[in-house]
């Protein structure tokens, strides 16, 4: 527990930080996850909707400072590229 003062403000301030980037945070992680799951069941069309859907959440909770934007765009990039993978392997040749 904090002792001084300041320490205890800024308890209640990291709180409310907290508690504000929570959503933004579990939307961008719930949009990836079901991106990734839909890739996994081969359902490439509804996974490229929410691959749209998880690269603005993801740009949005950057924006805001929820997470580091090398960090968003990091995650942005691998998703995309198991999409483009999957979309190559069922792409008939």
């Amino acid at each position: 527990m904090p002792n001084t003062k300041s320490a205890k403000k800024m308890m209640r301030v990291s709180e409310r930080k907290r508690e504000r980037n929570k959503p933004v945070r579990t939307r961008a992680r719930t949009l990836v996850t079901r991106t990734e799951q839909l890739i996994a069941a081969a359902r490439l069309d509804e996974a490229a909707q929410t691959a749209t859907q998880a690269e603005s959440a993801l740009a949005r909770a950057a924006q805001k400072g929820v997470v580091h934007q090398n960090n968003a765009a990091r995650r942005t990039s691998r998703l995309m590229h198991k999409l483009n993978s999957a979309r190559s392997e069922t792409a008939p040749q």
